[in-house]
């Protein structure tokens, strides 16, 4: 699956440079996202999302070490003054928020930013990437109806931005993304961690 990343990952020289892995935290199926993020190869990034919780700007300065140690980015989940006080590398908007990327960047205009998209009209974001969901069939318990590759196609073509494929992507259908135009792949827990 690295090596279909690292395919795809050549896509992704507009604008800003983009990792070709987003690993997405989440406490429940990924209780220990510094382990997962110390596995993670070079060039990749960690989207931490707290949701909430107590130690969030903790876990974000250890993930941030890390992350500085392996040559990863560190984005932060629907927190912009969490990424701020950490020194994160950027944010990630959930589709709801997306509309807040033209006042986040007017702030901070060297952070990536990315955002959530379901369809085809939230992929049409103003942000540096908008990762798509859900692809394939997925573990997560919010994701809705896979959209295949072919809609996955339809919806890049369509985005003001690059696309990551999230959702039930893993060894087997990651190959199945090379003809949609994505720039990587993200997941929770796609990379095997």
């Amino acid at each position: 699956m690295a090596r279909t990343a690292a395919c795809l990952g050549r896509r992704a020289g507009r604008r800003k440079p983009l990792p070709a892995l987003l690993y997405f935290t989440d406490p429940v199926r990924t209780p220990d996202p510094e382990a997962a993020a110390a596995r993670l190869i070079r060039g990749s990034a960690i989207v931490y999302r707290a949701f909430g919780a107590a130690d969030a700007q903790a876990v974000a300065l250890r993930l941030k070490a890390i992350a500085r140690r392996r040559g990863l980015k560190l984005l932060i989940g629907a927190d912009e003054a969490l990424a701020a006080r950490v020194g994160a590398d950027g944010v990630h908007l959930p589709e709801r928020l997306a509309s807040r990327a033209v006042r986040i960047r007017a702030k901070h205009p060297n952070w990536l930013i990315t955002a959530a998209a379901h369809g085809p009209r939230a992929a049409r974001a103003q942000v540096d990437a908008v990762v798509v969901s859900a692809i394939f069939p997925s573990n997560s318990p919010s994701a809705g109806g896979p959209l295949g590759p072919l809609r996955l196609a339809r919806i890049v073509s369509a985005a003001r931005s690059p696309v990551y494929a999230l959702g039930g992507v893993n060894q087997t259908t990651a190959a199945r993304l090379l003809a949609t135009g994505v720039v990587g792949i993200a997941g929770v827990e796609v990379f095997g961690i």
